[in-house]
């Protein structure tokens, strides 16, 4: 089933219609309206402590994308897509625990002592957000966010592929990211041009295991 923009579709068509692409239509472009509810629909993902740890740097400026292309290892989707996300971690997230935690209660999801015993925890949890802990959470967040920003785009009829390639020295110098926030990969997003390369997958069979993992020959 090929999914067009604005078509409504099954979830089941959603996940096996997804891949990644590589070849965009350059003249395509996402309005900054459109490509925020799809943001926001990627924000429904599940997050540790409800964090919501995700900071999104959305690049669709044409100048900047060519800056970005060097830093990508010139990966051609960065300038045809209509925008590449640099998907972020905030590792002073709990700079909005409180935020959070309020509407919750204003909310009627939790009570006020239930929100307290919480903020304490986290405090705890983010007392060193340098800490590989921290950092991981946000990398477990961050690709929970990611995946649901691919399928999310995919709904509406686009096509994203995931980026690990990329010079994040550089990266982190050219668009001003500080230390503050990890930095979990790069979708670019558009209008698919060509189709994906089909790839295969390993038998479900070879990949789970049922309560236990059985001892390598």
């Amino acid at each position: 089933m090929s999914i067009q923009v604005g078509q409504a579709v099954l979830f089941s068509h959603v996940v096996k219609d997804r891949h990644s692409v590589r070849k965009y239509d350059a003249n395509w472009t996402i309005s900054k309206e459109e490509m925020t509810d799809l943001l926001q629909e990627a924000t429904l993902a599940p997050s540790g402590a409800n964090m919501q740890p995700w900071r999104f740097l959305v690049i669709d400026d044409a100048e900047l994308k060519k800056q970005l292309l060097p830093i990508a290892y010139n990966q051609e989707q960065v300038i045809q897509a209509s925008a590449v996300v640099a998907i972020l971690g905030d590792l002073q997230a709990i700079d909005k625990a409180e935020q959070i935690y309020s509407a919750a209660v204003d909310a009627g999801y939790m009570s006020e002592q239930a929100k307290e015993q919480m903020l304490k925890n986290l405090r705890g949890f983010y007392a060193d957000p340098t800490s590989e802990v921290v950092k991981r959470a946000s990398l477990i967040d961050g690709g929970l966010v990611s995946m649901q920003l691919m399928l999310s785009a995919k709904a509406r009829g686009y096509d994203t592929v995931p980026m690990a390639g990329y010079d994040e020295k550089a990266l982190r110098s050219a668009f001003q990211i500080s230390d503050r926030y990890s930095v979990v990969m790069l979708i670019a997003v558009g209008k698919a041009a060509q189709e994906a390369h089909k790839t295969v997958r390993l038998p479900v069979e070879e990949v789970t295991f049922w309560n236990a993992i059985p001892e390598e020959v």
